[in-house]
């Protein structure tokens, strides 16, 4: 999750869709909730929770300048995804 900052969160769960729609609500976070953190801008999705929880704890540990560059790759706009998730 992001701002037009961009700053950056990130955080695992088993129903992006859900998620994400509650931190466009502000509910769920104090941290994405205070920084208005409402564009998902990068996701993966893995086969399982421990995958993810693995995936999670890899990205918190990079850099502000890697993360930055990872989204960069995969969506060089910085739009907001969520809008092509929620079918």
């Amino acid at each position: 999750m992001a701002n037009t900052r961009p700053t950056l969160y990130v955080g695992v769960t088993s129903n992006l869709i859900k998620r994400v729609y509650e931190h466009k609500q502000e509910k769920g976070s104090k941290f994405t909730a205070r920084y208005l953190l409402t564009k998902l801008v990068y996701y993966e999705v893995l086969p399982t929770i421990d995958a993810a929880i693995i995936c999670e704890k890899q990205l918190k540990n990079l850099s502000r300048k890697e993360k930055l560059d990872l989204i960069s790759i995969n969506n060089p706009s910085f739009v907001d995804l969520y809008d092509s998730i929620k079918q």
